[in-house]
């Protein structure tokens, strides 16, 4: 059996308190320290599982093969240079980074030291994104949509780095493109940033993509919707249910017509649509999201074959969403309330 893998955990708040549980159940790891800055908070988690409490990431670094970094993402950079310095892979919670030019330090760092970063979109790993995978669709057009009441948790940054960037990765890595154009508004409500935003962006590829997100709902409400030229899908990532339409699956509607000898589809009016319609639910799998991506981290620590979201892609997340809150604070509504 391969030795177990020394795992640190550094900051553990909301985020962080469970990558240690993670690590602590997992067969492969022993979860050997926790980092906080608050060491009360450090060591509450440090009795819990038998392991080290420290303030500062430089006491680790001599004892750990892996680690997560789950710290506020203004002082990602600085909790994750110690650790990649001195060749040790990381998990970096998402964003990657609070703006672009500090997103390109990281993968420089990593480049430079050749060693494993990934990050922790962990929406990547949510079932019904595997089971959208596993159809190997092509997007034409993609509809997001993703409110939630303010949870005074990320009040420092505005809904497109807090809560679109989830939505952003997923579009990134289904259309397969970098070259862009974006268009968004947004509206402040309860501080300096954006709380409300909309994103159109239009792909070199041909395909369109149109994000929501608001944290100032009163309900919470996670969705997906995947236009493609042989199938639809529709997938809520709260509830963990989704089905597809395929083309292949249902009939041909001007076939019919023909057949029946119409001359326009407005004469089959009196046809119910619904009852022609092969509607199939997805097939999603009871799992839990940051196990799965977890799990994938540590085998791309041991170089193995990792469906995590690589450096290089959390990157391109940060870029496209600076360019949309970009395109926000230039829109003129920003300012506007």
């Amino acid at each position: 059996m391969p030795k177990k893998l020394r795992a640190a955990v550094v900051g553990v708040g909301h985020m962080g308190r469970h990558h240690a549980r993670i690590y602590s159940e997992l067969p492969e790891t022993e979860l050997v320290a926790v980092v906080d800055k608050d060491l009360s908070q450090a060591e509450k988690y440090a009795k819990m599982y038998g392991c080290k409490a420290c303030r500062e990431v430089g006491d680790i670094v001599s004892e750990v093969d892996v680690a997560s970094i789950a710290v506020p993402t203004v002082v990602h950079a600085a909790a994750t240079h110690p650790l990649v310095e001195a060749r040790i892979p990381v998990l970096i919670e998402k964003p990657l980074a609070p703006d672009v030019a500090t997103a390109q330090q990281i993968l420089t760092w990593a480049r430079q030291y050749d060693t494993v970063i990934q990050v922790g979109h962990s929406e990547r790993f949510n079932p019904v994104v595997q089971a959208m995978k596993r159809m190997e669709v092509t997007p034409k057009f993609i509809e997001t949509n993703r409110i939630s009441p303010f949870t005074f948790r990320s009040a420092d940054v505005g809904v497109v780095f807090d809560m679109m960037i989830h939505d952003i990765d997923i579009v990134l890595h289904m259309v397969q493109d970098r070259s862009y154009q974006v268009n968004a508004v947004g509206v402040n409500v309860l501080g300096d940033c954006e709380d409300i935003a909309n994103a159109r962006v239009q792909f070199a590829n041909g395909s369109v993509v149109n994000m929501t997100a608001s944290r100032l709902a009163l309900k919470t409400e996670r969705r997906i919707r995947v236009f493609c030229p042989d199938a639809y899908l529709s997938m809520d990532y709260q509830k963990r249910t989704g089905i597809a339409v395929k083309k292949d699956a249902n009939l041909d509607l001007l076939k019919m017509a023909r057949e029946r000898n119409y001359e326009d589809l407005s004469q089959m009016k009196n046809v119910d649509f619904g009852s022609l319609v092969n509607v199939e639910p997805l097939v999603i799998e009871d799992t839990e999201p940051l196990r799965m991506e977890i799990e994938s981290f540590l085998r791309a620590a041991r170089d193995q074959d990792s469906s995590g979201v690589s450096v290089e892609e959390g990157a391109a997340a940060v870029s496209l969403a600076q360019e949309i809150v970009d395109c926000i604070n230039a829109c003129g509504w920003h300012d506007g309330v």
